[in-house]
Formats: structure tokens, sequence, C-alpha cells
């Protein structure tokens, strides 16, 4: 295939290799996409020197007769327009502004802040940013002015891209140098005409050299600033491209916010890989109705999304979108039975649950054509080597429903998982030591090897001595069909030193009072055991979360217990009701 590379691409015929490499083990996957068995004994993971995803892989694809036309970035903005760029296209378009940011003084290794909405330019940044061999941070447009000083400063960025109406907000940061597409004043147009559409890249690309710093969305720590390079973060998503069951030609939605990791998963390198197109459809205000409407009139045949637009989308009519996605997946935070058996009775399809992180690609998953079983993360993903390790012991966990911490056998060590945290030995080492990577999950298997999600081990607790999964009992409690979200905590108590608690958001319309407080008890005794019932509940408007729309139980508990340590002895506090 090196005659389908654009000779500006090559150097010294590297690229051409890496990207056949690179292709072959994409191929073996597709190959065996509903057979995971077969996979999984044949899967290994390419061993690269060299590889620039965007100039060994993408250009190929842009340049080749059978895909370069085919339609690789289709947006829908807020008015319903329709926007489409070809793989072609994107090739043309990321050169001349790869030149046009090396004429701002970006070179390779230097690292650009990233903060642009679901936009054109997003991706051809991204994409300009991999040709020059260039350090993306990516970071949200919600960032405050105190996260984005921290990002400028911990991962030493000495560039911004971000959208005009912004530009204000980083004034401060005079060191930078600053684009924006359109310009503003004092800041550079990204979208400046009259750069090349040809791209001569000014050296190899090392497999190992840094392409992204992440920070996680910190659930319950502070943040961290995750390093992954052009192949842990490129070649490791061979997995979330297999997990996803997106196919060449497909039509791929995932809704996701830029600025996180699961952005780069499945809004970019999974339905990239398979050369399959990124569909993105811009709104003010999240509407399952408008959403379901957009995805039927432009046949997204593959869908991901988060626990929490799942769970907004059964409160709508899900038998409106009459011709449902084949390929369906969820992701961020394990999904409730309740939620996947409403969209397979709907739907027709089941929606197979992921389970990954920042620091990783996908590394558990229900994968096509695999059985799926109700409440189950999946299977190890082909690559990833799975332990599950006792916290006390230190040793894997052998029995059948026993849990542990899913760990990574670093004897074998995933592409995927990052070299560790930027300019931070002392938390690399932390997370990396005694053979394993600790992802700080707890899960349990069964006899077949199908892994169930626990919860965070700092959200695990003990009432009454018994070992206590907030997941469990949040899954149980959304089977009321009236609870839209729920978050259980341990909350203080004399006797049993904590019990489960449900902080509770209702569907609209359903009224927060002691009434409703005693039809939600009646159905924890209903469906869960005496030792896991709900024994305290707050109704919330809405829960706190991470802007990557993860629950943030650690705020929820914090909270409870400075109100409790502030009452008198057998007070209750406002609001709470006792069952």
């Amino acid at each position: 295939m090196a005659q389908n590379l654009p000779e500006t691409a090559l150097v010294s015929g590297i690229r051409s290799q890496a990207g056949e490499t690179f292709r072959a083990a994409r191929d073996l996957l597709l190959a065996h996409r509903e057979d995971y068995a077969e996979a999984t004994k044949r899967f290994t993971w390419p061993d690269l020197e060299h590889f620039n995803y965007a100039l060994d892989h993408l250009d190929a694809v842009a340049t080749a007769p059978e895909t370069a036309d085919r339609t690789a970035l289709w947006l829908v903005d807020p008015d319903g327009v329709d926007h489409r760029w070809s793989y072609g296209d994107l090739r043309e378009q990321s050169n001349a502004l790869a030149n046009r940011l090396r004429a701002a003084g970006i070179r390779r290794g230097s690292r650009v802040l990233l903060a642009l909405g679901n936009q054109h330019e997003l991706w051809l940044s991204l994409i300009a940013l991999m040709k020059l061999g260039a350090v993306a941070v990516p970071t949200t447009t919600l960032a405050d002015a105190t996260e984005l000083g921290q990002r400028i400063a911990v991962a030493h960025c000495e560039a911004v891209i971000a959208r005009p109406e912004e530009a204000a907000r980083y004034q401060e940061w005079t060191h930078l140098v600053r684009l924006t597409p359109g310009g503003a004043p004092g800041w550079l147009d990204l979208t400046e005409p009259g750069h090349a559409p040809t791209f001569t890249a000014d050296a190899p690309t090392r497999a190992s050299d840094p392409l992204f710093l992440y920070y996680t969305s910190g659930t319950t720590a502070r943040a961290k600033l995750v390093e992954h390079t052009h192949a842990s973060y490129t070649i490791g998503h061979l997995t979330t491209m297999a997990w996803t069951g997106v196919r060449p030609g497909d039509v791929h939605l995932n809704i996701s916010s830029p600025g996180w990791g699961k952005h780069a998963w499945s809004s970019f390198f999974a339905p990239f890989h398979a050369e399959a197109t990124v569909f993105m459809v811009a709104y003010q205000r999240f509407d399952p109705r408008a959403l379901m409407h957009q995805m039927q009139r432009c046949g997204v045949s593959s869908f991901c999304a988060p626990p929490t637009v799942w769970r907004m989308l059964i409160q709508a009519d899900l038998t409106e979108l009459t011709t449902p996605p084949t390929s369906v997946v969820g992701a961020g935070e394990p999904l409730n039975p309740e939620v996947i058996a409403r969209v397979q009775d709907a739907w027709g399809v089941t929606i197979r649950d992921g389970y990954g992180q920042t620091e990783t690609t996908l590394q558990v998953g229900n994968f096509p054509g695999q059985p799926v079983k109700p409440g189950s993360m999946g299977l190890p993903a082909p690559g990833y080597a799975i332990a599950l390790v006792d916290g006390e012991t230190g040793k894997p966990v052998t029995e059948p429903g026993a849990p542990g911490e899913i760990c990574l056998d670093l004897a074998h060590r995933p592409l995927g998982l990052t070299p560790g945290y930027a300019d931070d030995a002392e938390r690399t080492q932390e997370v990396m030591r005694e053979g394993y990577y600790r992802t700080g999950d707890i899960a349990y298997a069964d006899e077949d090897g199908y892994l169930f999600y626990v919860g965070r081990a700092d959200d695990v607790f003990k009432a009454s001595d018994y070992r206590i999964s907030p997941f469990d009992l949040e899954s149980a409690m959304l089977e009321h069909p009236l609870v839209r979200e729920c978050a259980v905590i341990p909350s203080p108590d004399p006797m049993r030193l904590a019990v489960p608690k449900a902080f509770v958001t209702l569907v609209d319309g359903a009224a927060a009072t002691e009434a409703m407080a005693r039809e939600l008890f009646a159905h924890s005794r209903a469906v869960l055991s005496p030792y896991k019932r709900v024994r305290r509940i707050e109704f919330a408007p809405a829960l706190p979360k991470t802007i990557s729309e993860k629950i943030r139980r650690v705020e929820l508990r914090r909270a409870d217990a400075q109100r409790y340590a502030e009452l008198a002895e057998g007070e209750v506090p406002t609001g709470e009701f006792r069952g």
C-alpha cells in the first residue's frame, strides 16, 4: 500500500511500513469482529519504533481511491444544517493547518492547550498537531480560570488554540502563542488562508514520543496529568474500535465533550481506525427527541453514550427512532441493568458496556457477538492481561465472586497503558507497583471470567460489617420508574458506623415528598437483601458531577459527614427521610 501514501508524508520509507503494520492489526480485529475468542487468541500489539497516526494512517486513507471521497466528519450545527468533509478534505486542510502552526512557531514537542468545542477546527487541529509532532493538551471549554491556569502551568504550555468568544480568558498568559479561528485582537488567525495543502515532516516521529497530556476528571482525588504517546493513544485504541463494533462505512455518533479522553476514544480514533464517518450534533441544551430525529435522518448505525445520556433517553419514547443503530455501547460509568433492558425492549439491541480509564484505552468490554451477561462489564480486551488483586495481601484473587482491584499485569504490558503521569514520578510509582498497574476500581469475576463492577475503592464501604457496593444499590433504585438518577454513599451512624443513604433525582413531574420517600423505601425492601437496603433518602434537583458527567459521590459523602458533625445526637438533617 506504499503507493497510496503521499510522498510528502514519507521519511525514508519508515511511515509507509508503520502504516501497513498498524492496518494489519486493525484488519485482524475487523475480520474477527464477532468472534471474541479468535480475536483475543490471534491479536498482538504492533511493535513500532516510529509511528505518526496522521501521516501513516489518515493520509493513507485520504489518498486511497476507495476511501478518499468517503465522508470522514459530519457535523450538524444548532440550526440543523449539515457540514461534511471527506478524508481527502481533512488531509489537505490539516496539511495547510500544520504549515500555519509551524509558521506561528509551533514545533515538534511544543505543548499546545487545545480548548475548542465540537467544531471542524477541533479535528483539524488534532490532526495537524500530530503531523507536526507537537503535544496536544485537550481542555474542556468549561474549565474555569483556576483550572486553565493549572493546566497551562503544569503542562508547560507554549501555545493555546481556543474559540474567539473565550479569547479574553487567556489574556494574562502573555507567553502563549495564541490562535483562534478567524482571529481576535492580539490573537493569530488559526484559519489564515494561503498555506500549502502539502506537508513535509521535519523528521520521523518516534512511537514513544508524547502526543497527549490529559487531565483526569478527578472523581475522588485531585486531577492528574496523564501522558500518552503516538502509540499508546493511537494504536492502543484498536481495542476501543473492536469494542464499539464500528465498521468501515458506518456513521458513528459518540456523545462526548471535547477535552476528555473519551472524546478521543470514540469521536476520533475508533471511527477513524475503521475508516468510518464521525457524526456529531451540536445543541444548546440536550434534547433526547431532537437527537433521535437527527439519528434517524442521518442513518446513525453506531452509537456510544455515557450513562447520563442513556438515562435521559429512556425517559423519552425510544420507539420514535424507528431505524435504531445496530451497535450501541456505553462507557464512563457502569450502566445499570434497568437502562439496558429498556433499550433492548425498544430498539432490539443490547447496550454493550465497556470499561477503561484516561490512563488506558478500552480494557474490559462486552464485544460484538459475545454473549452479554446482565450487569457485567464483560471480558478483558484483546491485548490486555487483567488481574483482580486483593487489597490486603497484594495477591491475585482466583475464587469466583471474590472482589479485587482491577489491575494490569505489567509483565504483559498493554500498548494502550500510559507511560505515567507527566513530571510526577511519585504518582506514577504509586499506581505501577509490585508488577501491576492499579486502576483503583473494584470488581469480581464469575466462573466464566466475566467481570462485574463493584465500585471505586474509595466508594465501597462497610455497613454493619457488610461490604456495600454503591453501584448495586443505585442499580436497584433506578428500577423504580420515577427515579432518574441516584447516588449512594455511607452516611454516619452511631451503631452501624455507616448506613446506605441514597441521593435521588426524580423524573420531571414527580414530587419529592415524604410519600415518595416511603414508596422508594418500600421498593428498596422489595428488591434488595436486608443488609443492602437503603436506610436514608434525600432528594436532590441534580447530582454533583465532573465536567465529563461522572457522579462525584465523594462530594456528597463529605457534605453529608459535615452536616452530621454539626447536628446534636439523634437529630435528623433537614430534607432527609429515614426508612
